[in-house]
This record gives C-alpha cells, sequence and structure tokens, in this order.
C-alpha cells in the first residue's frame, strides 16, 4: 500500500464504523475498486484508532459503570448499563463462533455487500418508529445484541442495525445511542484482538492510519449524536441504498 491508499481506508474506516452505513461494506468495495489486498494487521490498526474514539468519547460513562461495577452498586443505572453490555455481547459471541466461516466467506463477495447494505437501509428506515420513552433492559439488550452479531456481515452496519433495533423496540434516542456504542467496545476487541499485534509489525503505516481514523472516528460519533437527536437517522438509508444501487451497477 502506498501513502494514498492508507489515508482513504483509514478515513472510510473511521467514518463509516461510526456512521450507519457499513465499514466493512464500504472497506470491501474499496479493495474491490483499488485492487488492493490489505493486510489484516493494517485493519487491526484501524479498528484499535476507531476504538480509541469510542472509548474518549464515552470515557465518562466508561469511569462511571467500572466504579459501580468495583463498588457492587448493582441497583445503580450505571452497574445496569454495564451488565447489560455484557448481556448484549454474548449474542454477538455465539453468532460470530457458530457462523464464522459463513461471515467470513462474505468478504470475498462484494454482491453480498449489496444485499448487506439493502438490509442496513431497511433497518435505517424501521427506526422511525417506536415510541422513544423506554430504557434499555436484559430483553432488548439481547435482542440488540443479536442485531450486532448479524451486523458481521459486510455491508449490514453495527451502528445503524443496533441503534435501529433500539430505537424500534421503543428505547430512548440518546440512551440508544449511547447503549449502542458501549456496546461496541468488547465486540471490536474481540473481533480484532489477535491481529492487534501483527499492527506493530507494519510500522508508521499502522500508526498513520491509527492516528487517521480515531480522528476521523471521534468525528463520526459527533456526526451521530447529533442526527439522532435531530430524530433524523433514518435519512442514512438513502446512502446505504444509494451505495447499493451504485454498486451493483457496477458489478454487473
Amino acid at each position: 500500500m502506498d501513502l494514498f491508499e492508507v489515508v482513504v481506508l483509514a478515513v472510510l474506516q473511521g467514518l463509516t464504523e461510526w456512521l450507519p452505513i457499513s465499514s466493512s461494506g464500504h472497506l470491501v468495495l474499496a479493495e474491490t475498486i483499488m485492487g488492493l489486498d490489505v493486510p489484516l494487521g493494517f485493519y487491526a490498526a484501524l479498528h484499535l484508532g476507531t476504538l480509541l474514539a469510542v472509548i474518549v468519547y464515552f470515557r465518562s460513562d466508561l469511569i462511571h459503570i467500572m466504579s459501580a461495577f468495583l463498588r457492587a452498586e448493582t441497583s445503580s443505572v450505571d452497574f445496569k448499563l454495564g451488565l447489560y453490555v455484557i448481556s448484549g455481547t454474548i449474542p454477538t459471541i455465539v453468532l460470530g463462533l457458530l457462523f464464522r466461516d459463513f461471515f467470513e466467506s462474505l468478504f470475498s463477495n462484494p454482491l453480498a455487500v449489496v444485499v448487506g447494505l439493502l438490509i442496513t437501509g431497511l433497518l435505517l428506515l424501521s427506526s422511525k418508529f417506536g415510541s422513544r420513552s423506554l430504557n434499555v433492559d436484559m430483553p432488548r439488550s439481547l435482542l440488540i445484541g443479536l442485531f450486532q452479531g448479524f451486523a458481521i456481515a459486510p455491508g449490514i452496519s453495527r451502528s445503524g442495525a443496533t441503534i435501529s433495533i433500539a430505537l424500534t423496540t421503543g428505547v430512548k434516542s440518546k440512551e440508544a445511542f449511547r447503549y449502542s456504542f458501549i456496546l461496541s467496545i468488547p465486540a471490536i476487541i474481540g473481533a480484532n484482538v489477535l491481529e492487534f499485534g501483527s499492527a506493530l509489525s507494519l510500522g508508521y503505516l499502522s500508526v498513520l492510519g491509527f492516528i487517521i481514523a480515531a480522528v476521523a472516528g471521534y468525528v463520526a460519533i459527533k456526526i451521530v449524536d447529533r442526527v439522532i437527536l435531530r430524530e433524523k437517522f433514518h435519512f442514512f438509508a438513502i446512502y446505504c441504498f444509494g451505495l447499493a444501487l451504485i454498486s451493483l451497477i457496477t458489478l454487473l
């Protein structure tokens, strides 16, 4: 990879990891268009960057959760949020382990990305409906975690799927936003932990990609935050449907 390709992939990862338009889908399409064979270690570095972005953005919430667990404040809101993050992670792990080979096979199929983008678009449209009056509870955490598991497939946005299903089932907009992003932390670590070591072997390319992805990721989180508050989250469906159509025409 040259410098231009590193910058393009890092910006794509940083923005699309948190915008509800599928980072995996964009990266698969970018690899296909640019004719690249990107080392897994480089993608691990990019994921580390986006992981840093979400940790910094939600640092206050994370400190409160850890504090509640250390003090065993089982009745506190922060303890329950941490518990729901754990319960929401379980379905993701189960799906990832049971269907690992299937999900991995999809990454070599650009048409699978098109289907995934269409699914994401439909999920985003569904987010327009819902009472927006509830907090995350145990049943909802499991359902949201299940949809996070589906989002392992390229083209299905993790943030799009989790926030959409939360909103559709009546979760408050700000709560859906916060829970979805904090839920992503163990998922990102689990999906990339084996490749983090190899990221270091790529030298300055990994460092540069890490920094760019972190900055772009932080910007993307702020964008989603504002969009959620303005009740415009479903508008991202237009982009997903448009990209799916353009990709299909290009592939055919």
